[in-house]
């Protein structure tokens, strides 16, 4: 009689978007009972450290961008069916919240395509956690009714005429992953007439103990904050409601540029 092969479970889990105490209930108890954990390199490492199985393999998996090296995502899915068809509890924890500019839908093929069952855990997104740290109601009365959220990672992923919409709304924009393109979506918003009374956030390494917020009025924004390198992450808040970080700020800046996630090199380093 031939015994069933036992087949694990891939947790896909968010951990937030730094402060190690915002990751969910919910995550800790599938970190406490993980025997592997595939990490994104944007998750705090006192989650790491604390929050996770002893006995667990933690596997760096992260990626940088433009930053460094990065983990391709074919070897991240390559992980998970290999290490959950050995009856392992996978869990697979990613900075902030799972769905928001992840590669959730490549890995959520992936293991329906090797009948590999799975539970996804949301996590605290990092637009919500900056907006919430640097006081900012992202959605205030009488300021925005909506929130977009963005990425501008290079200069071709937005055409002409949304950037035309962009300028003339006024939902609160939130971009991910674009300092590097920073100058651009200024230079974009003020050539479609964006008004004078929408300013800019940059947020840096949001809601840890590094956090900086850098505020301008988007046409003076060259004078103003033009000149600074950014500290990945950071994340580009966009909107009236910005000027309301000057009232509800709670949260002295940093003045830090020391870098709280590890970069990848590292982490791959400390799991050996």
């Amino acid at each position: 009689m031939q015994i069933p092969r036992l087949i694990g479970k891939v947790v896909l889990a968010g951990a937030g978007p730094g402060d190690p105490e915002l990751i969910s209930v919910k995550a800790v108890r599938w970190l406490q009972k993980a025997d592997v954990v595939l990490t994104d390199r944007l998750v705090s490492p006192e989650i790491l450290s604390e929050y996770v199985n002893p006995g667990a393999e933690i596997i760096c998996v992260g990626k940088q961008g433009r930053y460094g090296s990065s983990t391709p995502q074919k070897k991240i899915n390559q992980l998970m069916v290999e290490h959950s068809l050995n009856g392992r509890t996978v869990v697979r924890l990613k900075g902030g919240d799972v769905s928001v500019f992840g590669n959730l839908l490549d890995e959520l093929q992936t293991l329906v395509e090797n009948n590999i069952p799975y539970e996804i855990i949301p996590g605290i997104s990092a637009a919500f956690g900056a907006a919430a740290y640097a006081g900012i109601p992202l959605t205030a009365r009488n300021y925005s009714n909506a929130i977009r959220f963005l990425t501008f990672y290079k200069t071709d992923v937005l055409e002409d005429k949304y950037w035309k919409d962009l300028a003339a709304t006024d939902d609160t924009l939130v971009f991910y992953m674009s300092t590097g393109t920073l100058h651009d979506i200024v230079e974009n918003l003020q050539r479609h007439g964006i008004t004078s009374d929408k300013y800019m956030a940059v947020v840096e390494q949001a809601t840890t103990r590094l956090q900086n917020v850098h505020v301008a009025n988007l046409y003076r924004y060259k004078e103003e904050i033009g000149h600074r390198e950014f500290a990945s992450p950071s994340l580009l808040i966009i909107g009236k409601v910005v000027a309301l970080h000057e009232q509800f700020s709670w949260i002295r800046n940093s003045n830090s540029q020391e870098p709280y996630f590890d970069p990848i090199e590292s982490l791959q380093r400390a799991a050996v």
